[in-house]
């Protein structure tokens, strides 16, 4: 059975326990989340199992006075929030690179039962922590599968809490499964770029679409893109766009739909694939395949004809049993951005929305990290379940892993500013723990707090590399930070647990990876001390800057 049915039958499956664990929340509250419809855990069977693509070994259970069925394993139990966090805000997205970094290095943590690792389980609903997703995959002219398992690293590393497979080059089933072996956040793929691969879009017959979807949930992909909202009879709304359909598998299904005169074959055997899907319990993530791809077609009709088709499919969905989100917009005006959460939740009864941006301005490439992660911001405090990163790449290549780096952090951004708008309980007490170092100017307590506290530290010690009650960016007379906690009178800077060891102290020095993100920005200051021992030299150290950079 999938998640859906479990919850309907009000049993509580270790998979909602352990996602009640992550969201600092009950169990019940998860089942019956799942059990509206609000809340899916994608969790394929044999990614869950870790088996290597192979049937999973399983066990049995009671719940609810009835035994069943469940993967054997043993979920995580650890409640971790970010570092030193409080009783109320245990949420696992919360968690630093360090964490994470630390997490991954452990052999032994999530090892599956033939694979290197298995599935974590976790939750996607706007009820919960807004989540972010990566996408990867190798192209036809670029990548490899060890370059995408560690782009899959870098995207773990840096926050990511699901994954898609997107390769559309080399060999794909090799490349997916290690993919899936090497991961312990769900995967998902778009199937159909399987389905032409050696042959044209025009030549893809049912038999084909059936055998591939069935042999990548056998292989444990937790969600698949399914575009079966493009409707042959909505075509003729897309005839006046600028940029016509953006989306491969929508652009793909039009081409054929025209070709052989038919409806979109997807469509059609959309009771066929959930049988398929409930079998693994794979969810849907309904595809956007008439999503607008730049601002003047932003809201149009053909974008809202298709949602209405997926309103019907989520539904559908649901009646087989198969766990639903459904997919939004990417590039929208930011005023408009709000307006396409809601009609989402009305029109596909508030099924998980899972949105690509939305980019707010279309004249950046190159920046669209920033241009989306805007518009991300906005999606998120209005109600979107899951963000799907964009990546400096975006509109002008095939992401490297660098860039995988930039649109996590850019998505981890958009996600917890999200969360921290809707008063998630607990998600603003990181931020309220380290503006008490950062008024205590314990530095050390700073960057174990940040999220990438590499890259933080690395930034301090460019310029001055003692630790000490100023930086280099006002110097000693000037922090306005060291001004107001001498101040008798105010609170700040003053809170017990975060005061600093000593007033002054030299940096701990840089690790290679941290020397690694100063060489990438060139040289220092050729004012800077490399071994500053007290706050006394450090002030002449910056006195020293100020002669030499003086104007004249």
């Amino acid at each position: 059975m999938t998640q859906l049915q479990y919850a309907r039958k009000g049993i509580t499956t270790p998979e909602m326990v352990r996602v009640a664990i992550r969201e600092n929340v009950s169990p019940d509250f998860v089942r019956d989340e799942v059990v509206r419809g609000r809340l899916v855990i994608p969790a394929n069977i044999r990614h869950l199992a870790g088996s290597g693509g192979r049937p999973p070994r399983m066990r049995a259970l009671r719940g609810n006075g009835s035994a069943h069925q469940a993967v054997d394993v043993d979920h995580l139990t650890s409640v971790t929030g970010h570092p030193g966090h409080g009783d109320g805000a245990r949420l696992w997205v919360n968690q630093t690179v360090s964490q994470r970094m630390a997490a991954l290095n452990d052999i032994e943590m999530l090892r599956g039962q033939s694979a290197h690792k298995r599935l974590d389980p976790m939750g996607i609903g706007r009820m919960i922590t807004t989540k972010i997703n990566a996408n990867i995959g190798a192209s036809p002219v670029s990548s490899s599968t060890d370059e995408e398992v560690e782009k899959l690293r870098w995207a773990q590393k840096y926050g990511a809490d699901t994954l898609m497979d997107l390769s559309t080059g080399g060999n794909l089933d090799a490349c997916r499964q290690a993919i899936i072996d090497n991961s312990t956040i769900p995967i998902g793929t778009v199937p159909i770029y399987s389905m032409i691969i050696g042959r044209s879009i025009e030549d893809l017959d049912h038999d084909t679409i059936l055998r591939i979807i069935e042999h990548q949930a056998a292989q444990g992909v937790d969600y698949f893109t399914i575009h079966a909202g493009v409707l042959k009879e909505n075509l003729h709304l897309v005839r006046n766009r600028i940029a016509g359909l953006v989306s491969r598998g929508g652009s793909m299904l039009a081409k054929w739909m025209i070709h052989h005169n038919k409806q979109n074959p997807m469509y059609e055997l959309f009771d066929e694939i959930s049988a398929i899907m409930r079998e693994y319990d794979v969810t849907y993530s309904l595809g956007d395949g008439v999503r607008p791809g730049c601002l003047k077609d932003a809201g149009d009709a053909a974008q809202i004809a298709e949602l209405e088709v997926l309103g019907e499919l989520t539904h559908r969905a649901r009646e087989a049993g198969v766990q639903v989100m459904v997919e939004g917009p990417g590039h929208v005006p930011l005023h408009e951005i709000a307006w396409n959460m809601q009609i989402e939740q009305r029109i596909c009864d508030d099924a998980p929305f899972y949105v690509l941006g939305p980019l707010v301005t279309d004249v950046f490439p190159g920046y669209d990290h920033i241009t989306s992660a805007i518009g991300a911001t906005e999606a998120a405090r209005a109600g979107a379940a899951m963000l799907c990163y964009v990546t400096p790449k975006e509109h002008v290549g095939l992401p490297k892993a660098d860039d995988v780096r930039e649109g996590c952090i850019a998505y981890k951004i958009a996600a917890h500013a999200g969360d921290v708008a809707r008063n998630v309980p607990g998600a603003r007490q990181w931020d309220d723990d380290l503006s008490r170092a950062r008024a205590a100017l314990n530095w050390s307590k700073q960057f174990e707090l940040a999220f990438d506290g590499d890259r933080a530290r690395a930034l301090h010690d460019e310029d001055l590399d003692v630790d000490t009650d100023f930086c280099a960016m006002c110097g000693h007379d000037w922090c306005s930070v060291r001004i107001s906690k001498e101040i008798v009178e105010f609170a700040s800077g003053k809170a017990e647990t975060f005061q600093p060891a000593r007033p002054s102290m030299s940096s701990p020095g840089l690790s290679a990876e941290q020397q690694g993100i100063l060489r990438s920005r060139g040289v220092k200051h050729a004012c800077h001390s490399d071994a500053v021992p007290d706050a006394e030299t450090a002030r002449q150290v910056q006195q020293e800057y100020v002669k030499l950079n003086v104007p004249r």
